[in-house]
C-alpha cells in the first residue's frame, strides 16, 4: 500500500466522520466514459468511507418507467439526509446526455437547455441549504482504456460488460457534451497513472470536506423577528360571483363530470396535474378538495395532506418530501397545504431562519418549473377568508360535537397571528405568482361560490394544455 495514500484514506475518514456529526450532507459524483477507470477510484473511496451513512447510486439509461416522471426525480428521492454521503455513480449530466442525444421527450421539452437550467438550480438550492457536493471527470489514455476493455472482452466472464459499454452514450458524443458541462466546479482527474489519481481525489475530497466543515461551523442561524402590526394589502380583495343553491346543485354536479372527462384526456396525453392548496384556517381547503375529487377516477389520483414533518423529513431537504410525492405522467397530484409551509408557518413561527425563508421564493419557483417544462400543469389556490367569519366557523366547529375535532388550540393561536400570516401570505403571492404556475385567490366566505370557481378555473386551465381553448 502506497503510505501517502494510505495516510490520505485515513484523513478522509477522519473528516467524514467529523461532517457525518456536524450533519452536513455530502454528495459526490463520478463521471467519464466507460472503463476510464471511475469504477476502481470510487470503489476506493467507498471502502475508505463508513458503511453506515454512505450510499452508492448508480444510474443508467432512464427506462419507460422513469420517463414518467419528472427529469430529476430519481435524484430527488436519494438525495441524502444530514450527515450522510451519496456517491452517484453517472449523474444528473450522464441523465442529460442520455436525454439530448436520443432526443428523449423532445415533444414536451424542445430546448434541452431547460434541463441544464434545472441542474443548475437544483444544486444551487442544496448548497445554500449546506450540501457539499463534489464533482470528479475521470479520464484516461484512450490506449489504456481500450486494454482494459480488451481485458473484459478476453473474460468469458466479464465479456458481458465490454458490451454493454457498446450499448450506453458513445463515447465521442459525452467526451464532445462534457466539454460544454466542465468548469471550475469539478475536478478532472486521469487515471492513465493509478497511484497519482488516487492521491488527487483524496487531496481534493479532503479539501473540500475541510472547506465545508469550516463554513458549517461559522453558519448563524438568525431567527425572524417581529413583523409589521396591523398589515394590511388590497391583493385579498377579489370579488366572487356568489351562486343560489339551485344553481350550485346543478352546476357542480356538471363541472366535476367535466372535470373527470378531462382526467381521462390527461391520461391518454401523459400530462400530471399539480392542484396546490393554501389558505386561512377554517377557509374551506378540505371542502374544497372533495368537491374537486369527486367524480374524479381514483386510480389516477392522491391527495396528500401535510402535516407538520417528521424527524427523517426534517434531515432532509425542506423540498424533499414534497419532490417524492410529485405525479407521473398523466396523473393527477392534490396538496392540502405543501411546500408553501417554509414562507408561511416555518417564516411566522420561525421554524426556518429569516436566510432560510426568504430565498425560498426563488426556490420553488424553480422548484415548479421543473415540473412546467416537462408538460405538467401547476395550479395553486389560495382560499382567503374574512377574520369575522373565521371566527364564526371557528365557534360553530367548537359548537358542533360532529365538528370539534376540526378545531383545536393551534388555529386559535395561528388567529392570534393573523396580520403576521396576512403579511407572509402577501409575500407569497406575489413573489411566487409565475406565468408557469400561477396562483388564484379564492374569497371563500361563501363556500359554494369557491367551490364552482376552483372548478371552472382547473376545467379552463387543462383545456387550454389540451387544446387551447376553454368553455368557462
Amino acid at each position: 500500500m502506497n503510505k501517502k495514500i494510505e495516510a490520505l484514506q485515513l484523513k478522509a475518514a477522519k473528516l467524514t466522520r467529523e461532517s457525518h456529526a456536524l450533519g452536513i450532507p455530502v454528495m459526490i459524483v463520478f463521471e467519464g466514459v466507460p472503463a476510464s477507470g471511475k469504477t476502481r477510484l470510487t470503489n476506493d473511496l467507498l471502502l475508505t468511507l463508513d458503511a453506515k451513512y454512505t450510499q452508492f447510486i448508480a444510474t443508467k439509461t432512464p427506462s419507460e418507467h422513469d420517463l414518467r416522471f419528472q427529469f430529476l426525480q430519481n435524484f430527488w428521492n436519494t438525495l441524502p439526509s444530514k450527515g450522510h454521503i451519496n456517491i452517484y455513480f453517472r449523474s444528473w449530466y450522464a441523465h442529460f446526455i442520455d436525454y439530448k442525444i436520443h432526443e428523449i421527450k423532445k415533444h414536451t421539452l424542445k430546448d434541452y437547455s431547460k434541463l441544464q437550467d434545472e441542474i443548475h438550480a437544483f444544486e444551487t438550492m442544496l448548497q445554500k441549504d449546506g450540501h457539499e457536493i463534489i464533482k470528479f471527470y475521470i479520464q484516461i489514455n484512450e490506449e489504456k482504456r481500450q486494454e482494459h476493455i480488451n481485458q473484459m472482452k478476453e473474460n468469458p466472464l466479464t465479456n458481458w460488460k465490454a458490451q454493454e459499454y457498446e450499448q450506453v452514450i458513445p463515447t465521442d458524443t459525452y467526451k464532445a457534451e462534457f466539454e460544454a458541462i466542465l468548469d471550475e466546479a469539478w475536478k478532472v482527474i486521469d487515471y492513465t497513472k493509478r497511484d497519482h489519481a488516487i492521491q488527487q481525489m483524496y487531496e481534493h475530497f479532503i479539501a473540500r470536506l475541510e472547506k465545508a466543515i469550516q463554513q458549517h461551523k461559522m453558519r448563524t442561524y438568525e431567527k425572524a423577528g417581529d413583523f409589521a402590526k396591523n398589515f394590511e394589502t388590497d391583493l385579498f380583495n377579489v370579488d366572487i360571483q356568489k351562486v343560489k343553491k339551485q344553481e350550485y346543485e346543478d352546476l357542480v354536479l356538471a363541472l366535476q363530470l367535466r372535470l373527470r372527462e378531462l382526467q381521462f384526456a390527461l391520461y391518454e396525453r401523459k400530462i400530471p396535474l399539480i392542484l396546490v392548496y393554501e389558505g386561512m384556517d377554517a377557509a374551506g381547503k378540505g371542502g374544497n378538495i372533495k368537491r374537486v375529487r369527486e367524480y374524479l377516477d381514483p386510480t389516477g389520483y392522491e391527495v396528500n395532506a401535510i402535516s407538520a414533518p417528521t424527524d427523517v423529513e426534517l434531515n432532509h431537504h425542506y423540498l424533499w418530501r414534497f419532490a417524492k410525492d410529485m405525479p407521473k405522467s398523466g396523473h393527477i397530484e392534490i396538496f392540502d397545504r405543501s411546500w408553501y409551509g417554509r414562507v408561511l408557518v416555518e417564516r411566522v413561527e420561525g421554524f426556518a431562519s429569516k436566510e432560510e425563508w426568504s430565498r425560498a421564493y426563488e426556490e420553488i419557483n424553480a422548484f415548479e418549473k421543473m415540473w412546467v417544462n416537462e408538460g405538467a400543469i401547476v395550479l395553486k389556490f389560495f382560499l382567503t377568508l374574512d377574520k369575522d367569519e373565521q371566527l364564526k366557523r371557528f365557534k360553530d366547529r367548537e359548537e358542533n360535537v360532529d365538528k370539534q375535532w376540526k378545531i383545536t388550540e393551534e388555529d386559535w393561536r395561528n388567529r392570534e397571528k393573523w396580520d403576521l400570516y396576512l403579511e407572509a401570505s402577501h409575500d407569497m403571492i406575489t413573489k411566487t405568482n409565475q406565468p408557469h404556475a400561477p396562483w388564484l385567490i379564492v374569497p371563500a366566505d361563501h363556500k359554494k361560490s369557491a367551490r364552482i370557481e376552483v372548478l371552472k378555473y382547473i376545467i379552463q386551465k387543462c383545456e387550454e394544455k389540451l387544446w387551447g381553448v376553454q368553455r368557462y
